[in-house]
C-alpha cells in the first residue's frame, strides 16, 4: 500500500493445533476437506503478524511464538523456526526501530516474540524502544487464568513488559496513534482485541483469534478453546456485519493460504475475495 500508512504482512512461522480444537463443533468430516491433519490430528497454522508504518513510526500487531520455546514445546506444537525478526529486517527494520506493539491477546502464540533472553538469562523486551499495548482485562486473565486456559499463558512473555513499565493497559477502544485503533472484542478470551487501521477512506482489520482463519467467517466455526463461545458468536457477527457494510480488508492471524481479503455477499451467502498485502 502507498501513502502515509503502509501495511506489510509478516510471519513468525507456523504452529500446529488440534483440528477439533480449532473448529469446535464443526465435525472432522467437514473440516478435513478444508485443512489436512497430521497423524496427531494437528493442522498447520501461520503465526501472522502485521507491520504498520504510520509516517515515521513503526508498529507491530502480535509477535508470534518467538524463539524461546523449549525443544519439548516445539515438538508438542510443531513449531517452525521463528522468523519475525528476519521478516522485519527484510523491510529494513531492526528491533530498535519498532515504536509500538499491539497485542490481540496475551496467549503465547501472540506474545512469545515480545521478550528475549539476554546473556544473563533474564527476559527483556525484544523491542527496547516500543510501548506494548494490551487490554487491562487480558492481563487480569493472564495473571489469574482458569484451569482450562492456564497452559496458554507464559508469564515471561509479558510480565517483564509490565514490570518495566513498557506494557500500557487499555480499556475498550483506544486510539494508539491517529489511524491505528485497538478495539475490545472478547469471546475467545477476556480482553481479546482486534486492531482497525484507517488508510485514507479504507479500513483494514487484524482480527486475532476472533476470526483466526477465513474458514471462521462461518458463524458455526468457533474454536473449542474459546472462553465464551456465545460471546464470540455475537462479537464476530457484529464485526463482520460492519466489515461487509463498510468494505473492510480483513487480515487473519492464523491463515496460511488466504491471509487477507474482502468479504463478498451474494444471495445471502458470504465468501472471501483474497487480496495480497
Amino acid at each position: 500500500m502507498t501513502g502515509r500508512t503502509e501495511l506489510h504482512l509478516l510471519t513468525d512461522g507456523s504452529i500446529r493445533l488440534d483440528g477439533g480444537v480449532l473448529f469446535g463443533q464443526v465435525p472432522k468430516s467437514q473440516w478435513q476437506d478444508w485443512m489436512s491433519a497430521d497423524r496427531r490430528n494437528r493442522v498447520k497454522l501461520s503465526l501472522n503478524c502485521l507491520l504498520v508504518r504510520v509516517g515515521q513510526r513503526n508498529f507491530l500487531i502480535d509477535t508470534g511464538v518467538g524463539p524461546k520455546r523449549s525443544k519439548e514445546e516445539r515438538d508438542q506444537f510443531g513449531l517452525s523456526t521463528s522468523q519475525l525478526l528476519s521478516d522485519l529486517r527484510s523491510h529494513g527494520l531492526n528491533p530498535g526501530d519498532v515504536h509500538g506493539v499491539v497485542l490481540t491477546s496475551l496467549h503465547f502464540e501472540h506474545t512469545g516474540g515480545c521478550t528475549r533472553v539476554n546473556r544473563r538469562g533474564e527476559h527483556i523486551p525484544t523491542f527496547p524502544n516500543a510501548t506494548y499495548y494490551a487490554q487491562r482485562e487480558a492481563l487480569e486473565e493472564a495473571t489469574s487464568p482458569t484451569d482450562r486456559h492456564v497452559n496458554g499463558y507464559v508469564p515471561n512473555d509479558y510480565m517483564p513488559l509490565y514490570e518495566s513499565g513498557k506494557l500500557q493497559l487499555v480499556d475498550g477502544e483506544e486510539t494508539i496513534v491517529p489511524g491505528l485503533q485497538a478495539r475490545r472484542a472478547s469471546g475467545p478470551y477476556q480482553g481479546h482485541q482486534i486492531v482497525v487501521i484507517t488508510h485514507g477512506g479504507e479500513r483494514i482489520a487484524f482480527l486475532g483469534d476472533l476470526v483466526p482463519t477465513h474458514y471462521h467467517l462461518l458463524p458455526e466455526c468457533i474454536a473449542a478453546s474459546d472462553l465464551h463461545p456465545e460471546e464470540t458468536l455475537q462479537t464476530k457477527s457484529g464485526v463482520l456485519d460492519e466489515a461487509v457494510r463498510d468494505g473492510w480488508l480483513l487480515v487473519f492471524s492464523h491463515e496460511t493460504e488466504k491471509p487477507s481479503g474482502y468479504i463478498q455477499e451474494r444471495g445471502g451467502r458470504r465468501s472471501l475475495r483474497p487480496i495480497a498485502l
